[in-house]
Formats: structure tokens, C-alpha cells, sequence
């Protein structure tokens, strides 16, 4: 991990509205130093509630170090546990997702209930005491459909956000949903770089012709929804607003979240290369099927859609200081019929599309900022201030917890 001073000096050497200095997007020392100070103690969106639809459903996830067992109990509570067996150590769950009456430790066959109470241990003797060994708890808040976890052992203050979500995310219903499909790929680059590239729109129209059919370009959908300039997306946002539908621009205070609704392209009402449903059942209460794509982000690693006709969840991870996993789920009415209400090739076409297009980006900006010609370039003003509002955020934070002005301790 690098020294607080030479972070903290790299983080002064950053100039407004500029991408970061080098060592932010390719030095091993800063990506632990992330590690440390943002991703283990943020609350980090892990799985969508739908991942988990019955008891002993399972999925994990792999953290910098942690390893984390999120599961349903048998009293429908999600839970998330340290993916460690408290006899020596041996991972329980290997595989991404399942299901299991209990959780069983490989190795030497401890058995956990489904709430981390170790249940048997044989040949431990008399004075050993199972209840002195279940498994360490991981903080663990599911709402609204989507499941958090947090490694601090004292997590940063999430109401509001709840609050804000149960107003913009309840009439999609998203809890009651079901998995359609799930993909899964790793970019070769820094996750500073992936979540930049996903908060513009600068390079769609050259890069994105799937995601174009239906979702449009123009900045000004969005930042005239804070400014109170009226043009086609503040008109469907007061569309949405009068038939029940949350969907005005708004942001965290301290700028880590953002609710928005926009609009599609012409008569278009989801990600398809036609622009029609995609799935024919609507999910939740959404009245209408042009009702656009309600846009989610929270930092450091979700971004979601929540459409009309389903809801798709982003998951980002880091893997290393240059490469990253994303994970895409695609959620449909929990009654949609696959082969007669969707079809799964033309449910995911354009995000599998743009998804592996963002990875080449990605990948050539990582290549390109690793060369001794980088020097932090200016962001454009028009579309690139999602860019910039993000660097921010993060550059804040670090500074934050460098200085220890909002130091949480962590495990």
C-alpha cells in the first residue's frame, strides 16, 4: 500500500477536470491503497435479491482478499458470511452460485446452518463448543431488490439512500423479478478506467451503433433535468412524475449515488435492435412500456437500467491494479415464460454487444495510459462532466480517509 503522503501528493498533483495522474490507473501500491480505503469500506452492491430465490441459494464473491459467502436462509433473510471455515481455514462455497441444505466445509466436512451457526465438527472433544465457531458475519443490507455488503466493521450510513430507492426503484419491482441471464467477463484494466468510461457518452455514437438504436447520446437529457431547461427528457421526466413513476435527476449529497429516468430514441422502449419490448410481461407497477430506462449508479461499483420490460444490474470488481470483473444480469417478470414471453439472444443482444465494445475501450485505454507519453488530459464540458463528477468522488474519499476526517476501522 502506498504512504499516505505520497498518496495524498499525487492527489494534490491532480488538476480540475482533468483524468487522474498515472500511478491512480496502473500502480499496484494505489490499487491497494484503493482496496484499503474505498472497497473495503464502502458498501459494495453485490447480487441482485433474484440471484437468490430460495433458501440455501448461494453466490460468492471475491473482494481484493475477501473472500464473502452471500446465502438465503431458511427464514428467507439474505445473509453474507467471510468465506472461511473456522476449523483451518478452507474455503466452504468454491463454486460462483448454488444452492445447499447447509454449508459444508470441504475439507474436513464442518457443517454450518444456513445463519452461520456451526452445526457439527466430529472428533472435537468434549470441551469444544460449536457455538464458539460460526462463521464470521459480514454487514449484509438487501433492499429493494439488490443486495450490499460492507467489510468495515463500522459501515458508512446508507438511509438515505434506502430511502430514495424504495421512492425510484419500488415500481419496478425488483425483488420479485428473475434471473433471465447472467454474463460474466474481466476487462485488462484498472476499475477507475471502467467506471469512467461508463459515466459518458462521449464515444457511443462511434463505438456503440447496437446501443444507439435505442438509447440516446445527448448529455443534456440529463443535465438539463438539473438545470431546469426543458427539452424532450425534463418533458418525460414530468410524464413519468404525473403517472407515478419517480424520475427526477437526483444525487447524493455527497455525490456517491444518482437517480435519473431518460427517455429512449423516437418510439423505442428497451434495448433491442428494433426498439420494442423485449420481454411482453411488464415488471412491477410501471404503467406504460415507453416508460425509458430509470438510471442508477453507486460508487465505487454499480450501475443499473430499469426499464419497463426488465431490469438490468451491473456489478464491477477488481481483480488486480489492471484488470476488472463485470458482471451483467438481466431480470424479467418472475412469470415471463422464456421461448414464449422473451427470447434471451434478443433480451441481452445490445448490452453483450456494448459490454465486450466497452471492453476493448477499456483495454486500449489502459494500454495507452501505461506508456511513458501519458499526461492527464482535459475532460470535455459537455459530456464528460459524469467523468469528472465521479474522479471527484473518488479523489474526495481517498483524501477523506487519508486524513482520517471520516476513517471507518476496518477488518
Amino acid at each position: 500500500m502506498m504512504p499516505n503522503t505520497d498518496l495524498l501528493s499525487l492527489l494534490d498533483a491532480r488538476r480540475p477536470l482533468h483524468s487522474l495522474p498515472q500511478p491512480f490507473y496502473n500502480d499496484p501500491e494505489v490499487y491497494q491503497s484503493d482496496l484499503a480505503h474505498i472497497w473495503y469500506r464502502e458498501w459494495i452492491f453485490a447480487a441482485a435479491s433474484a440471484e437468490l430465490p430460495k433458501a440455501g441459494s448461494y453466490v460468492t464473491v471475491q473482494l481484493g482478499v475477501y473472500s464473502v459467502i452471500i446465502v438465503r436462509g431458511a427464514d428467507k433473510v439474505i445473509r453474507a458470511f467471510h468465506n472461511s471455515c473456522r476449523h483451518r481455514g478452507s474455503r466452504i462455497c468454491t463454486a460462483h452460485s448454488g444452492t445447499a441444505p447447509k454449508l459444508v466445509c470441504p475439507y474436513h466436512q464442518w457443517t454450518y446452518e444456513l445463519d452461520g451457526r456451526l452445526l457439527w465438527a466430529r472428533d472435537m472433544g468434549p470441551d469444544f463448543n460449536p457455538a464458539d465457531h460460526g462463521l464470521g458475519a459480514v454487514q449484509c443490507r438487501e433492499f429493494q431488490g439488490m443486495v450490499y455488503i460492507c467489510l468495515a466493521n463500522q459501515a458508512p450510513d446508507i438511509s438515505l439512500l434506502e430511502a430514495k430507492a424504495a421512492e425510484y426503484m419500488a415500481p419496478h419491482d425488483t425483488a420479485s423479478l428473475k434471473v433471465a441471464h447472467q454474463s460474466r467477463i474481466v476487462e485488462q484494466g484498472n476499475w477507475k478506467l471502467v467506471m469512467e468510461n461508463n459515466r459518458e457518452c462521449y464515444h457511443c455514437s462511434s463505438n456503440h451503433p447496437e446501443l444507439c438504436v435505442t438509447f440516446p447520446d445527448d448529455p443534456n437529457l440529463i443535465l438539463a433535468a438539473d438545470d431546469g431547461v426543458e427539452n424532450i427528457g425534463t418533458r418525460h421526466i414530468e410524464r413519468c412524475e404525473a403517472a407515478g413513476l419517480p424520475s427526477k435527476y437526483l444525487i447524493d449529497p455527497q455525490e456517491q449515488w444518482r437517480f435519473v429516468r431518460v427517455p429512449f430514441v423516437g418510439e423505442a422502449v428497451s434495448y433491442t435492435m428494433d426498439g420494442k419490448p423485449a420481454c411482453a410481461r411488464r415488471v412491477g407497477m410501471v404503467p406504460f412500456n415507453d416508460a425509458g430506462a430509470l438510471l442508477y449508479f453507486h460508487y465505487p461499483n454499480s450501475w443499473n437500467h430499469f426499464l419497463s420490460d426488465k431490469v438490468i444490474t451491473f456489478r464491477m470488481m477488481p481483480v488486480g491494479p489492471q484488470e476488472t470483473e463485470v458482471t451483467t444480469t438481466w431480470l424479467v417478470h418472475k412469470d415471463a415464460v422464456e421461448g414464449v414471453d422473451y427470447d434471451v439472444e434478443r433480451l441481452t443482444k445490445v448490452w453483450i454487444a456494448t459490454n465486450d465494445e466497452d471492453r476493448r475501450i477499456v483495454e486500449e485505454n489502459q494500454r495507452g495510459v501505461n506508456t511513458p507519453g501519458y499526461r492527464p488530459g482535459p475532460y470535455s464540458p459537455v459530456h464528460e462532466l459524469g467523468v469528472n463528477q465521479f474522479v471527484d468522488w473518488y479523489c474526495n474519499r481517498m483524501r477523506d480517509r487519508l486524513t482520517g476526517q471520516a476513517a471507518i476501522a476496518a477488518e
